[in-house]
């Protein structure tokens, strides 16, 4: 059915309103709502009662003021408020009854522009509806579990980078010229206008040639030297450098060079264990371990949740709301565009056109996740308060020293809290789902695990 007029009279309270369909098409609907002006002025009387008993005016004792001078003080203001809660009241009265589930927020607006007070109040309200979800049967879903388990290989690989990432220096042959990456244990002394400044001398300081650890320039002037010289280093101090006495001003820094070291990774042995808090080289090998296959684990659920989102859009269809697609797929360009074109960190660009490719993808994540939250509202699938601070927790800690800020913000936010609380649950849902289906597990190589990791990036 294309258009519809179907009248039909409406409850909200003691008042009644005319609700007229004027739109239902696929998932569209289109409704105008009449509350009459006797309506309004029976709202705005009771509002006044309820007042009354606490309203003081001049030359009248507290709750005694007439009705007929209240409504002169006070009814244009409640007329507007009358008009507000009535057409709320309607709208929701209307959801109550039909049943229907807004995709996006109705849109809402007055018909009868030239409206005064003591007319009829005429609104139109239109919306696209949430559509019915077939029911699935998940118990038929085949889906492969792949396990991963941490090799020998793999753990040795592992305590490599880590014995890198500890790496110590030892004394090159004398008369060796220092390279990018040495350390150099130098003397210095600098000076800005053959003056001295302070912090701006140090002995037996050991400089890492390469680690821009200091001024911009310095570093590579020492790249060559030897034990036992001493070489001038001439640099410019940064225009925006934080003490502004010597920003932008030229120095020299004369330096006695006293040691090159070269780097050597520290020994895989229970010392390099103790200084990554393990008891010992075994018990550091268990904790890497079971560090692998936590990070297995979450690749091989990476794919098994593509699998069974997979199946599942084999299982589904039925009519999506145009407005929810046409978001997603302006969304899923946007993204696509601002990692196509990583040197643009704001938003001033024009308009980014969405292209086929997008929209069937939107077609899917709007499908998919229509489904899924019916299936975790249908399991009584919840969020936990516990769970909530562990994600506002984990991404408070990218914003070192201001946690507490963070944390604040986030209570404040509905629309943070929801990009929190999304995720956590349809993994719960993947989780409901997963428990349902016929699960197989597989054993494979951690390089076939990464090959699926990457078709799965590559589609």
């Amino acid at each position: 059915m294309a258009h519809a007029r179907c009248v039909r009279s409406e409850s909200y309270g003691d008042y009644h309103m005319q609700v007229t369909e004027t739109l239902n098409e696929g998932l569209k609907r289109g409704y105008n709502i009449v509350v009459t002006a006797a309506e309004l002025d029976a709202k705005v009387n009771e509002k006044l009662v309820e007042a009354q008993p606490e309203i003081e005016m001049k030359g009248f004792r507290k709750g005694k003021v007439p009705m007929a001078l209240l409504k002169k003080q006070f009814g244009q203001r409640l007329l507007g408020e009358a008009m507000q809660e009535t057409i709320d009241g309607a709208m929701n009265k209307h959801f109550e009854d039909s049943g229907d589930r807004p995709a996006l927020q109705p849109e809402v607006k007055m018909t009868n522009e030239d409206w005064k007070e003591g007319d009829d109040v005429e609104v139109s309200m239109s919306y696209e509806a949430l559509p019915a979800i077939p029911e699935v049967d998940l118990t038929d879903i085949t889906l492969e579990k792949l396990v991963v388990k941490a090799d020998d290989a793999a753990v040795e690989e592992a305590l490599a980078n880590l014995a890198e990432t500890a790496q110590d220096f030892k004394s090159r042959k004398k008369g060796s010229k220092a390279k990018d990456g040495d350390q150099v244990v130098i003397d210095f002394l600098g000076k800005v206008d053959g003056e001295a400044f302070d912090g701006g001398s140090a002995e037996d300081y050991p400089l890492v040639l390469g680690s821009n650890s200091f001024i911009p320039g310095f570093e590579d002037q020492l790249v060559g030297v030897k034990a036992g010289e001493e070489k001038d280093v001439n640099v410019t101090f940064p225009a925006e450098y934080g003490a502004a006495h010597l920003a932008g001003k030229e120095a020299v820094f004369t330096c006695t060079v006293k040691d090159v070291k070269e780097p050597v990774a520290a020994e895989i042995d229970d010392e390099l264990a103790k200084k990554f808090g393990a008891e010992d080289l075994a018990a550091l090998k268990g904790q890497i371990a079971e560090r692998l296959e936590a990070e297995y684990s979450g690749a091989a659920r990476a794919v098994l949740k593509r699998a069974l989102l997979d199946a599942l859009d084999l299982k589904v269809s039925f009519d999506l709301p145009p407005s929810l697609v046409e978001a997603e797929a302006k969304q899923i360009a946007h993204q696509l565009w601002h990692e196509e074109n990583p040197e643009v960190h704001d938003h001033n660009h024009g308009e980014i056109e969405t292209t086929d490719e997008h929209t069937k993808l939107a077609e899917r994540r709007v499908r998919l996740g229509l489904l899924l939250a019916e299936l975790g509202q249908k399991a009584e699938v919840e969020v936990t308060d516990a769970e909530m601070t562990q994600a506002i927790l984990a991404q408070a800690r990218q914003y070192p020293g201001q946690e507490r800020q963070f944390f604040e913000f986030i209570q404040k936010n509905a629309a943070m809290q929801q990009q929190l609380r999304a995720p956590i649950f349809e993994d719960k849902v993947v989780d409901h789902v997963v428990a349902q289906a016929k699960v197989t597990e597989k054993e494979i190589s951690k390089d076939d695990l990464q090959k699926a990791l990457e078709e799965l990036d590559a589609e």
